[in-house]
C-alpha cells in the first residue's frame, strides 16, 4: 500500500476577493471566497471543501463501520455541518455530522444501539476527523430509525 499523493493544480485571479479554478482527480471547480464572508461566491470555497471533506470521509468510514458489525442498514444519510466563527479572526469551529441510519424492519434494540455506537466510532476512525482533532470540534448527532 504504502504512500498515496493526490495533487490540486489552481489558478487564481485578483485578491482576496478574485476568482479561480481547482482540479484534483474527478474533482474540478470555480472557486471564490464565499459570500457569507463577502467574497464573490462563485463555486466553492475552503469553508464547504473543508465540510465536504469531513463528511465523505465520515460517511465512506461509517458505511465501512456498519458493514463489519454487521448491521441490517437499509438506508444511510447524512448531513454536515461546517461552522465558522469570524470573532477575533477567521476559525472553523466545528463539525457537526448528522447521520440518519434506516434499519431494515425487525432491527432489534440492540441492533439500534450498535448503529447508535458505530456512528460515533466512524468519527473516531475517520482520517479527517482525525486530521483536524485538536484544532476543530467535530460532533455526531445520529439518528437511527427502524424501517416499517
Amino acid at each position: 500500500m504504502g504512500e498515496h499523493r493526490f495533487v490540486l493544480s489552481a489558478r487564481w485571479r485578483g485578491g482576496r476577493n478574485g476568482k479561480g479554478e481547482i482540479a484534483v482527480g474527478n474533482l474540478r471547480s470555480a472557486v471564490s471566497a464565499p459570500a457569507q464572508l463577502d467574497g464573490p461566491g462563485e463555486g466553492t470555497n475552503p469553508e464547504e471543501m473543508l465540510t465536504g471533506a469531513a463528511a465523505t470521509c465520515y460517511l465512506i468510514t461509517l458505511a465501512a463501520v456498519l458493514e463489519r458489525r454487521e448491521l441490517p442498514v437499509a438506508d444511510l444519510a447524512l448531513t454536515t455541518e461546517g461552522v465558522v466563527n469570524t470573532e477575533g479572526g477567521l476559525r472553523f469551529e466545528k463539525i457537526i455530522h448528522r447521520p440518519l441510519i434506516g434499519l431494515r424492519a425487525g432491527a432489534t434494540a440492540e441492533q439500534v444501539e450498535g448503529a447508535r455506537q458505530a456512528a460515533h466510532r466512524a468519527e473516531q476512525a475517520c482520517m479527517i476527523s482525525r486530521a483536524v482533532r485538536g484544532n476543530v470540534e467535530v460532533l455526531v448527532e445520529p439518528e437511527v430509525v427502524v424501517n416499517e
